[in-house]
């Protein structure tokens, strides 16, 4: 009995022709999965990312006078001033607020100054 239990590793393990022949298959295999998992990985989850990061890249370097935006805070306003980093809102008749650029969450209306020369090229 003691014989047997000291010899079930080798009872249990792979033939020795078949361990040198599906190596490599095996091998294969793995790549092939991981491969697999790499591209899933890629076009669900850093494609999507990175076309987010481009558009919201392009939407504070389209703000201008008068868009209307809000915050990642949610505070909405109007755009008064945008400089290189900050962009100034006012958000009722006497209060204005500074923000950096990157608060900006959405725009929720372009500014009247567009939408007029947008008509004036139709």
């Amino acid at each position: 009995m003691m014989e047997m239990l000291a010899n079930l590793p080798i009872l249990m393990g792979a033939p020795e022709g078949a361990a040198a022949s599906g190596g490599s298959g095996q091998m294969m295999t793995t790549f092939v999965t991981f491969g697999l998992v790499i591209l899933i990985f890629y076009f669900l989850i850093i494609r999507p990312q990175n076309k987010k990061q481009k558009d919201a890249k392009r939407m504070l370097e389209a703000l201008k006078k008068g868009d209307r935006v809000v915050s990642i805070g949610g505070i909405r306003g109007t755009v008064v001033s945008v400089k290189d980093q900050t962009v100034v809102l006012k958000v009722d008749d006497n209060t204005k607020l500074e923000f950096t650029k990157s608060a900006i969450s959405t725009v929720v209306e372009q500014g009247k100054e567009e939408a007029s020369s947008s008509k004036k090229d139709a």
